[in-house]
């Protein structure tokens, strides 16, 4: 795991850091009760795009709802594989992240990277940012 910066309280980077590296395993180990015990209870995602994917989901039940639907649609192979973590000196956390997955056919293959906020030890924002935004957008262009 790398830092934007050293100026940021060490436990406090690192709890930050620890804290996004649990929920990924948690997200691909289909774990959505210890996800959920990640986020905070006002927590939102944002996905950018045009499918039925995109926007943002306000509130635990919606951001765990997102992943359920992820995993359904795609029978369970959807991942989110985690390359590196970065923090920055206010505290916020970037993971870099290759998503791949199946689905009606067609493979999910794009890489992204997530910027997270937090609050109360808590994941309070996520925002992501897909370095192939069209290749996501088609991946889930059908409904969902």
């Amino acid at each position: 795991m790398s830092s934007w910066s050293e100026d940021t309280a060490p436990s406090t980077a690192n709890a930050h850091v620890g804290l996004v590296a649990h929920a990924y395993a948690a997200l691909n180990a289909n774990n959505v009760e210890i996800l959920a015990g990640l986020l905070h209870p006002d927590v939102s995602w944002f996905t950018p795009g045009r499918s039925p994917a995109a926007g943002e989901a306000l509130g635990r039940d919606a951001v765990i709802a997102r992943f359920r639907t992820y995993a359904a649609e795609t029978r369970g192979t959807f991942r989110m594989n985690l390359r590196k973590l970065l923090h920055s000196r206010d505290g916020r956390v970037v993971a870099i992240h290759h998503d791949t997955g199946e689905r009606n056919g067609n493979r999910l293959n794009v890489g992204c990277c997530t910027v997270f906020d937090f609050e109360d030890g808590l994941i309070l924002e996520a925002r992501e940012h897909f370095f192939d935004l069209y290749g996501w957008d088609e991946f889930w262009s059908r409904h969902i």
